[in-house]
C-alpha cells in the first residue's frame, strides 16, 4: 500500500488516441495543425522512434496494460471478432493500473476500452466514468444521453460529403463508411464529450473531492475511420493542398501477395489520389479536432493549479494507412505507417523540448508509470521503463546500463525494434519483424519475406530480400530475430528460428 509520503508522488494523465499516424505531428511539419501535441514537445520529451509492438487495437492496448509482447500475453487479435483467439485478456497477468491502485492511487478512466468482450476498465483497477465500449462503432449510455439532452441524433444518415470502400464511393450499400462531414456543432462530438468529462474530473481532483495522487486515462476514439468530422474541421484542410506521399507510388512488385490482395478486401482497389486527398483531409481533419481537445485539458490543469504536480503522456495504439501505399486502415503489412506512433511525455522534473531518438515501444508505458510512482515493476513485464530518458540530469540511457524490466533486466539499451501480427478478420496471418535505424526485415510466413533500406528508400517500395548486395544485411538481420524470439519465448520460435537459420 501507500507510504505516508504517497501524496508527494505525482499525478499521471494518459491520452491514448486511436490509429494516429506519427507523422501527422512530427517536428517539422506544419501540413497537419496539432497544438495539444505542439506543446507536449515544448514543454517536455519528444520520442521520435516510438513503436507499437503490434498493430492492431486489442493487442496493442493489452500490451500498454500488461507491459508484455502479445505473444505472452495472448491476446492476438482484436477480442470483438468472432475469430478472437482470445476474447478476453487473462487476469493473472499484473498490470500497471493493478499495481498503480494496490498503491494507493486513484484511477479513472474514459473513452474507447477495446480489451475483452466482458471485461471493462473497472476489471484493471480503474474507476470507470463511461464512453467505454466492446467496440468503437458502439455508443456508450452516457454519451447517448448527453447527445439527447443536446437534441441531437445519433445515427448516419445525416452525414454529408460520405465516401465509402467499393465500386462506388459514394455509395452508402457499397461498403464501410470511410469519411464525411457531420452537421453537428463540435461540442456535440464525442471528442469533445471525452474532453469535457477528462475535465471535469481534473476539477474534482482539484476541489478536493477526489483524493490524490491520481492516473486518469483518456481514450479518444480516433483518428480511427470513419474519419467523420463537423466543420470547420471538415474544410478545414483543402484537397488539392495535400501532397501525395511518395508510398503511393507503390507497385507491389516482388511484394507478398497479400498486401495487394489487401486493397480489394478493404475495398479501396478502385480508390485514385483525388478521392484519397478527399480522404486524408479528412483524416487530418479528425487529428486537429482531438488535438483541440487535448489543448483543452492541458488548459484545465494550468486553469486549476495541477500542472506542476502532473505528469502527462500523450501516445497512439497504432497509426493508420489512410493511403500510403494506397492502403486502407491496417494489416498484414508491417510498415511505418501503421508500427511508428506519436509519444510525448510532460513532466514537472523532466527535460523540456527535447527529443530522444532511441527507440521504445509503446508498453515501455508500463514500466515507466510504476517508476515514475515509485511502485516496483513486476517481473512479468516486457518493458523497460523511459524514465532515464525524461532525467534531466541523466546520462544518456542508450549509453549506460539499463537494469529495470523483464525484457533483458540488464544491458544497454536496445538498438533494435520488434514487431509481430497474427492476423485479424482476413485470416490469421504470422509475421516478426525487426528494426534498427537503417534496415527493416519482415519474416512473413506464409509468403516471401522483406528487406527495406529505410535510409536510402524511407517509403519502403523496394524489397531487398533478394538481393545480393544485401545478404550479410539479410543474415543479420535475421540473427536479430532469431535472438530475440528466443529471449522474449516466442511460441513460433522452434520453428521460425530453424527456417531463418536454414534460409540465412
Amino acid at each position: 500500500m501507500a507510504d505516508a509520503d504517497a501524496d508527494s508522488r505525482p499525478n499521471i494523465l494518459l491520452v491514448l488516441t486511436d490509429q494516429e499516424r506519427y507523422d501527422a505531428s512530427a517536428p517539422g511539419d506544419p501540413q497537419v495543425k496539432t497544438p495539444g501535441s505542439d506543446r507536449l514537445s515544448r514543454e517536455g520529451v519528444r520520442f521520435e522512434q516510438a513503436f507499437t509492438p503490434i498493430s492492431i487495437c486489442s493487442s496493442a492496448r493489452a500490451s500498454l496494460l500488461t507491459g508484455q509482447f502479445p505473444h505472452r500475453h495472448g491476446m492476438l487479435n482484436n477480442c470483438h471478432e468472432p475469430d478472437a483467439l482470445q476474447p478476453n485478456l487473462p487476469t493473472d497477468f499484473p498490470t500497471f493500473s493493478e499495481e498503480l491502485a494496490n498503491n494507493g492511487y486513484n484511477l479513472s478512466y474514459i473513452g474507447k476500452w477495446h480489451v475483452g468482450r466482458d471485461q471493462t476498465p473497472e476489471d484493471f483497477g480503474f474507476s470507470y466514468l463511461g464512453g467505454s465500449d466492446r467496440h468503437h462503432d458502439d455508443i456508450d449510455a452516457a454519451f447517448r444521453e448527453y447527445r439527447k439532452e443536446r437534441g441531437v441524433p445519433l445515427g448516419e444518415p445525416f452525414l454529408e460529403d460520405q465516401i465509402y470502400t467499393g465500386e462506388d464511393p459514394r455509395d452508402a450499400s457499397e461498403g464501410t463508411l470511410v469519411a464525411a462531414t457531420a452537421p453537428i456543432d463540435v461540442e456535440d462530438t464525442r471528442a469533445w464529450f471525452t474532453a469535457q468529462r477528462t475535465i471535469e474530473r481534473i476539477e474534482e481532483y482539484a476541489n478536493g473531492s477526489r483524493y490524490t495522487p491520481f492516473f486518469h486515462r483518456t481514450d479518444f476514439y480516433g483518428p480511427h475511420h470513419p474519419y467523420v468530422v463537423p466543420e470547420p474541421y471538415a474544410s478545414l484542410y483543402d484537397p488539392d493542398d495535400i501532397e501525395r506521399p511518395d508510398s503511393y507510388a507503390e507497385t507491389y512488385d516482388d511484394k507478398p501477395r497479400v498486401h495487394e490482395n489487401y486493397l480489394a478486401y478493404r475495398g479501396v482497389d478502385g480508390f485514385d489520389w483525388d478521392l484519397w486527398a478527399e480522404v486524408i483531409a479528412k483524416y487530418w481533419g479528425f487529428i486537429t479536432l482531438i488535438e483541440r481537445q487535448l489543448k483543452r485539458i492541458l488548459d484545465a490543469l494550468d486553469i486549476h493549479g495541477m500542472t506542476s504536480d502532473t505528469v502527462v503522456v500523450h501516445a497512439a495504439d497504432h497509426g493508420d494507412f489512410v493511403g500510403h501505399h494506397r492502403q486502407f486502415n491496417k494489416g498484414p503489412i508491417m510498415y511505418d505507417d501503421t508500427y511508428r506512433i506519436p509519444l510525448q511525455i510532460r513532466g514537472p522534473k523532466f527535460k523540456t523540448q527535447s527529443s530522444c531518438e532511441s527507440p521504445v515501444y509503446l508498453h515501455d508505458l508500463a514500466a515507466t508509470f510504476l517508476e515514475i510512482c515509485g511502485v516496483d515493476i513486476p517481473d512479468t513485464f516486457d518493458s523497460r521503463s523511459l524514465v532515464p530518458f525524461l532525467d534531466p540530469v541523466s546520462e544518456d540511457p542508450a549509453e549506460i546500463d539499463i537494469t529495470n524490466g523483464r525484457y533483458g533486466k540488464s544491458g544497454y539499451w536496445p538498438r533494435s525494434i520488434f514487431g509481430q501480427y497474427h492476423g485479424d478478420e482476413f485470416g490469421l496471418y504470422s509475421q516478426r519483424m525487426v528494426r534498427t535505424d537503417q534496415y527493416k526485415y519482415v519474416y512473413n510466413g506464409p509468403d516471401i519475406d522483406e528487406l527495406y533500406d529505410l535510409e536510402a528508400d524511407p517509403a519502403e517500395l523496394q524489397n531487398l530480400i533478394d538481393d545480393p548486395e544485401y545478404n550479410a544485411v539479410r543474415r543479420e538481420m535475421r540473427q536479430r530475430l532469431i535472438k530475440w524470439m528466443d529471449r522474449t519465448e516466442d511460441p513460433n520460435r522452434m520453428w521460425v528460428t530453424d527456417a531463418l537459420e536454414d534460409a540465412s
